[in-house]
């Protein structure tokens, strides 16, 4: 077999349907979001980036940088390797309880990212726990699917936000067989956002444990940012809370909070955990530090969400196909994957503004789109910029318009 022509092939077929990724170069620069460098054909050039996961701009922050830089002084560059092997530092001991408060649960535990979170708790619990049944939301991350994959543990897929279909599965089931419904409480593409505390009767009703993916939403929704469950009041009705510390918090890292055994469980039993290098001890006191700020800071979240209207309000106004989204998340439709590839292009080229198409299999065909995050830092002159520039787009590429 001639591999190297194989990978060519496979390549060259995901660029003729449109869906080969192409990611830009870009230099974030400290104390100056949302403005980005971008560097193209050996020349740096200035873009208005609307795309960015750091949702509150703090990994910008000059606290948290700070508290970044203390660290790797006093402490090092590295963890030395998994803290089972290297112990675990204080500043992890630390962010874990952050997290543990933050939630309102009796422990915490930090991985390398929340994909590896996702990854290693679902697939331990499921591996491990006799005969459990996995329910699944039909558009849970692939960081859920994948962990649930890799459990081998008998799985149903049930329709997405629908408790009525979950409830009709988990019925259809034995129901002395151990259970499991992994949600999440925002979906990053779409912008809705789960019926969590109805998941959640369900879930009680059958005794099944409730996994409650909140990346999107940590830092963002609630009194103190701890997500969708505490601004709907039912965090302490929720088993399992996962979340990011690399989107509103900015940094890098997941993480779960829950009650202190199932916690040992997975510290003692998940091989994501186990075999893998500690987060630098920099990336924990800056997380541990963004989460107090964030904590205390609701006109950010207030301001956040001012941000979002305003830009879906700027859309709308000029015809422009908005997605229904009921959160900060601001989907366009493309509907083409060609077309939404050339649509991210020429706004760089034309505008300076960088927004990443999202194509299959991201989304499903025919529902291709630009994702645009407003932050608090994307002013009135910024939105006014980003409208006409879409629309300059539009009219290039004679795309649809809203009905």
């Amino acid at each position: 077999m001639d591999y190297d022509a194989f990978f060519g092939e496979r390549l060259n077929a995901l660029k003729a349907r449109g869906d080969y990724r192409i990611f830009a170069e870009l230099e974030r620069r400290a104390g100056d979001f949302p403005s980005a460098l971008l560097h193209e054909d050996g020349a740096a050039d200035d873009v208005t980036v609307w795309c960015s996961n750091d949702y509150l701009g703090m990994g910008q922050n000059p606290d948290v940088i700070a508290e970044m830089v203390r660290a790797v002084q006093a402490h090092g560059a590295g963890a030395g390797g998994t803290r089972n092997i290297s112990g675990t530092n204080r500043l992890h001991v630390q962010l874990e309880q952050e997290l543990a408060s933050l939630h309102q649960k009796e422990a915490a535990l930090i991985f390398t990212s929340g994909y590896v979170a996702n990854m290693t708790v679902l697939s331990t619990l499921a591996r491990n726990i006799p005969g459990c049944i996995v329910y699944s939301d039909a558009k849970n991350h692939n960081s859920m699917i994948e962990g649930i994959r890799h459990s081998r543990s008998d799985k149903r897929v049930w329709k997405h936000n629908d408790p009525a279909d979950l409830e009709r599965l988990i019925r259809e089931d034995d129901p002395d067989a151990p259970k499991l419904v992994a949600f999440e409480s925002v979906y990053s593409m779409d912008g809705d956002i789960a019926p969590i505390s109805e998941i959640l009767d369900i879930c009680e009703r059958y005794n099944a444990i409730s996994y409650l993916d909140e990346v999107h939403a940590v830092g963002m929704y609630g009194d103190t940012g701890a997500g969708v469950a505490e601004r709907d009041g039912v965090m302490d009705r929720v088993d399992i809370l996962q979340g990011t510390l690399a989107k509103a918090f900015g940094v890098i890292g997941g993480y779960i909070a829950a009650s202190a055994n199932l916690v040992d469980f997975i510290r003692s039993f998940g091989n994501g955990f186990i075999f893998t290098t500690a987060l630098p001890p920099g990336i924990a006191a800056a997380a541990r530090k963004s989460i107090s700020i964030v904590r205390q800071s609701p006109d950010m979240r207030v301001r956040h969400q001012e941000r979002a209207a305003a830009v879906k309000a700027s859309l709308r106004a000029a015809g422009l196909p908005v997605m229904p989204s009921e959160t900060h998340i601001v989907p366009v439709l493309v509907g083409n994957p060609v077309a939404c590839r050339r649509a991210s292009d020429l706004l760089m080229e034309r505008h300076r503004i960088y927004v990443q198409p999202i194509n299959y299999p991201t989304v499903d065909r025919g529902t291709e789109r630009l994702r645009i995050t407003p932050t608090p830092f994307h002013d009135d002159a910024a939105i006014r910029r980003l409208t006409e520039a879409l629309l300059d787009i539009w009219g290039v590429l004679d795309l649809k318009r809203a009905a």
